[in-house]
């Protein structure tokens, strides 16, 4: 039986929360599929988990940048772009392809519009009953927390942004 997990919070380490997820349910012979938005950077965990042959990473091709500077045609281009990793990530949930689904950024992807609310709705909501779920981000709506199993609130107690340290490679990104 798939359960639903949510990692939320201000603080630093809900992706890397869920990666480690998909590297225990790996390593456990389980099939896992992420899908990151609002994501198309290179980051140093993509490199790992393109050794591990069951799990598939599907992402934005391109980085748009932070929500806040986007235009609205911009906007329109991500939703565009999220709405096919969804509706990918969908129809291989109703395969039965893998048996995890990861996705990362979904609460601020949801939050900013910049997705198909009701396809997004319907993975949470009518999600295979073998498919374990993992959604990340800040601020998930009440009608996420309720269907959630586990909930993860990671909060930002200290961080050295604050004292101007910009991320670092291998531990931000």
């Amino acid at each position: 039986m798939g359960l639903i997990h949510i990692y939320c919070g201000n603080g630093k380490g809900k992706t890397t929360s869920a990666i480690g997820l998909a590297l225990r349910a790996a390593g456990a012979d389980m099939k896992v599929h992420i899908i990151q938005l609002l994501k198309g950077s290179e980051t140093s965990e993509l490199k790992s988990l393109k050794n591990i042959s069951n799990i598939s990473v599907d992402r934005l091709t391109k980085d748009f940048g932070f929500t806040f500077e986007m235009s609205k045609i911009t906007k329109n281009e991500v939703s565009d772009h999220h709405n096919a990793l969804l509706r990918k990530a969908y129809e291989k949930m109703k395969a039965h392809t893998f048996d995890m689904l990861i996705i990362d950024e979904f609460f601020g992807a949801y939050n900013h519009g910049l997705l198909d609310r009701s396809l997004a709705e319907k993975i949470v909501f009518e999600k295979e009953k073998s498919c374990e779920l993992v959604l990340t981000g800040r601020e998930p709506e009440e009608k996420f927390l309720a269907a959630a199993d586990y909930i993860s609130e990671i909060n930002a107690l200290k961080h050295p942004y604050t004292k101007g340290i910009s991320a670092r490679k291998g531990i931000e990104f």
